[in-house]
């Protein structure tokens, strides 16, 4: 059964480091220019993982992502509100 994934921010000290991460989730996404990256794994194994990457050389430091914290609930505005913002803002 699944039980979700948690989402890590690793903050690494260089960027070609990246490529051993995958041993520990799925790497989402690698910022060359701030030097971190976006690793997914199971939400279970989320403080192991995390302990595990904090020992490793090679990271500053590893974050919890905040993406689940936020609302992503939108909802359309109506014609007649968009409309007096529109106006408002000339």
């Amino acid at each position: 059964m699944a039980s979700g994934r948690a989402g890590l921010i690793v903050w690494l000290h260089h960027t070609r480091h990246a490529k051993a991460l995958k041993k520990y989730g799925n790497v989402h996404y690698v910022s060359k220019k701030m030097r971190y990256a976006i690793l997914y794994c199971d939400a279970d194994k989320r403080d192991a993982v995390m302990e595990r990457l904090a020992k490793q050389r090679f990271t500053k430091r590893v974050d919890l992502s905040h993406l689940k914290e936020l609302d992503n609930r939108y909802q359309k505005k109506h014609k007649t509100e968009r409309r007096r913002e529109e106006d408002e803002l000339l």
